[in-house]
């Protein structure tokens, strides 16, 4: 099979990879799709910018993995997509975009990984898994519960993206960090608790990660990460900020158990926004990047 998209070259795209540990499209199993979508930033901008801040700090990061003790993309492959064209001042369209990139990774066989750009990405990103999986379950990390029906007159907000996903009436989510949340969401909130899980920031220090993935058992996860939902003094570099959140211990641990429980399909990783000079906030969200795709193909 051939690319449905231009791609980069191995050594420009994720990880920097070397001549031999990069791959063709039709050996490659996982897919980086940089989509910097910003339309709808309410606070900080800049997140336009940060597909390509990922794949520079990509770039430095150790390929061996030592908690599982190898190179594991040297068993599944990655290869990056071009990022495309984006058109900031049609959200839909752009959404209608991204949805047939990830839909045609997905149809081949393989697992998309997006790199916003802001939250709003997640709705089209996911709208090919919705079809393929009828039992697909979100696993969402961020610092806000992303509940509102629009915002600022914008339908497909940012601050709207987990509502926009719920707009699939039988898809459950569970929200992990969430420390900010409207008046105005708890109304949906309370209406569709059968299908909402939050575990709140507040409540970190005692969270129990098999309770938290126990509803992802032998279930296709779709995993969105915000990466406000570290805490502020870990992850600066966004346009929403917010103290209380989770640590790197969390995220990778909620993950690698989600992973062992239930099959992840799909990733994407959301606003970033770059800071100049400020390495430390892109190379944490690369390195997440390749923590969800080792638990997701290579972890045994």
């Amino acid at each position: 099979m051939s690319a449905p998209f231009p791609l980069l070259k191995p050594s420009e795209g994720f990880l920097g990879l070397p001549p031999e540990l990069g791959r063709s499209y039709d050996d490659a199993r996982a897919v980086v799709i940089p989509y910097g979508l910003e339309a709808s930033v309410s606070y900080g901008g800049g997140t336009e910018a940060g597909p390509q801040a990922m794949l520079d700090a990509s770039q430095e990061v150790e390929l061996f993995d030592e908690e599982l003790w190898r190179e594991p993309v040297a068993e599944y492959g990655v290869v990056t997509a071009r990022e495309p064209s984006i058109d900031n001042s049609d959200i839909p369209a752009s959404l209608d975009k991204l949805a047939a990139m990830t839909g045609a990774v997905l149809a081949d066989g393989k697992f998309p990984i997006v790199f916003g750009g802001e939250h709003s990405i997640t709705p089209g990103a996911i709208r090919p898994f919705l079809a393929k999986f009828p039992d697909l379950h979100i696993l969402h990390f961020d610092a806000h519960a992303d509940l509102r029906d629009g915002y600022e007159g914008e339908h497909f907000s940012h601050a709207a993206a987990i509502r926009r996903v719920l707009d699939h009436p039988t898809v459950p989510i569970i929200s992990v960090g969430i420390r900010n949340i409207s008046a105005e969401e708890i109304p949906f909130l309370d209406a569709n608790r059968h299908r909402i899980t939050i575990h709140w920031g507040k409540d970190r220090r005692s969270y129990d990660y098999e309770k938290i993935v126990a509803p992802l058992v032998g279930k296709p996860i779709y995993l969105t990460f915000d990466l406000d939902g570290f805490d502020s003094s870990a992850m600066p570099s966004t346009g929403t900020p917010e103290p209380g959140g989770i640590f790197w211990e969390d995220a990778v641990g909620i993950i690698s158990s989600a992973a062992r429980v239930g099959t992840i399909v799909g990733a994407d990783i959301n606003e970033l926004a770059p800071i100049a000079g400020l390495h430390g906030p892109d190379f944490l969200a690369a390195k997440l990047a390749y923590k969800i795709l080792n638990y997701s193909l290579a972890q045994e």
